[in-house]
């Protein structure tokens, strides 16, 4: 039986000539417009006519906007990426119509530009890749290698706000296998002065990345709040708020792979909480700090890497009282303050309010693997008015 290989996007630096420069801005343009038309036009004819427009009706829409003179400018691109952006935009409307996603919004200029290739639009070849519409090959950065005998089979070109070039190649990898099976399992409270607090009670400082440079972006954000909109000057000035934005997210990223690899090879189970993140940056003294410690990533890592390695994730519910159980006997205090962080159960046992919740967390886990039972939160019944799961909690002691 043949295995399936993951697939895998390696991502690259890449330097443009003026030429390739100017044609892929082009294009940028091509595909925000071709995306922005498509919406408007499956808006109006669902709001006004209540009709739905899918992704053939969109391309057939494409092929009549090339002929107008208005549009034409159209045809001078590659019509792979523009036929892509449609697809993205259906697959935007599929994850709207259930209930995966808001509304689509329009495409604007600021934000990161893209292109997508398939492969009947460029060519690689012993490390050289050309791009439809292109006289030369892309001057890439090889940072680290493809996989041995790799052929891409989709390539995406972008450039983001700090004005930095990249090509994506999605390719299969064939060096991505299950890890060694391992008896150890782990659970994760993710917090704010310590990044995550593992139940074994080591703790991971939280590097504050956001932190370390926010004397020099409040200093760029002065100096283009300055500027004349509309002006040479603020578009530099915007460019370098830009590269310290994107300095931050790049340490952090980092930073996050590293300790995601590192709890994936160590452990064959990890169990986390499920995190409402968007109603807690909604928090005026904890948002920045939240947002810097960018728990939604960690947890999109810890998803991918768990599938490729063959590890086990376990998520338990918001509403478990995972810090004020106590860990020893099972009982729930009513209230604990965040600035309580050691606190004393009526059993005698002394505990620290990250690693006691952190175990809690593991322990609920381990209960959903080993039985499959649902870990529900401990509210009051609307009958009784008694803890609903108190019997969940007789059963922790």
């Amino acid at each position: 039986m043949k295995t399936e290989l993951v697939k895998r996007a390696f991502k690259y630096r890449f330097h443009p000539t003026n030429e390739q420069a100017a044609e892929l801005s082009r294009t940028f343009g091509c595909v925000r417009k071709v995306y922005n038309l498509a919406l408007d036009a499956r808006t109006v004819a669902w709001f006004q006519r209540r009709e739905r427009v899918n992704y053939n009706a969109t391309s057939a829409m494409l092929t009549q906007w090339k002929k107008t003179d208005d549009l034409a400018f159209l045809s001078e691109v590659s019509s792979v990426p523009l036929q892509q952006t449609l697809r993205h935009l259906q697959g935007a409307f599929s994850n709207f119509f259930e209930g995966r996603a808001k509304y689509p919004r329009f495409k604007s200029k600021k934000n990161r530009r893209s292109a997508e290739y398939t492969k009947s639009a460029f060519n690689f070849r012993d490390g050289v890749l050309m791009l439809a519409k292109m006289k030369n090959p892309l001057a890439i950065v090889w940072s680290r290698p493809l996989p041995e005998g790799a052929e891409p089979s989709m390539v995406t070109v972008s450039q983001d706000s700090a004005g930095r070039w990249f090509v994506s190649m999605l390719c299969e990898d064939a060096s991505v296998k299950s890890l060694p099976t391992l008896n150890t399992s782990v659970g994760i409270d993710a917090g704010v002065t310590s990044l995550v607090t593992l139940s074994t009670g080591e703790k991971v400082t939280n590097p504050r990345h956001e932190r370390r440079d926010r004397a020099r972006f409040a200093k760029a954000q002065r100096a283009l709040a300055k500027k004349e909109k509309g002006s040479r000057n603020r578009d530099k000035a915007r460019v370098k708020v830009a590269k310290i934005h994107a300095r931050i997210a790049d340490r952090r990223r980092d930073f996050l792979h590293q300790l995601t690899t590192r709890l994936v090879r160590e452990n064959q189970t990890i169990v986390i909480e499920d995190l409402a993140v968007r109603s807690m940056v909604k928090n005026k003294t904890l948002a920045r700090a939240i947002s810097d410690a960018a728990w939604t990533d960690m947890r999109s890592m810890l998803e991918y890497k768990c599938t490729w390695y063959g590890r086990n994730l376990v998520t338990i519910d918001r509403w478990f009282p995972s810090t004020k159980m106590c860990s020893a006997c099972g009982t729930v205090r009513d209230k604990l303050p965040l600035n309580v962080r050691e606190w004393t159960c009526c059993c005698g046992a002394t505990h620290d309010r990250d690693v006691n919740a952190a175990r809690n967390i593991l322990a609920a886990g381990l209960a959903v693997t080993a039985c499959g039972a649902g870990v529900r939160p401990q509210r009051e019944s609307s009958r009784t008015g008694q803890l609903a799961a108190k019997q969940e909690t007789l059963t922790a002691k």
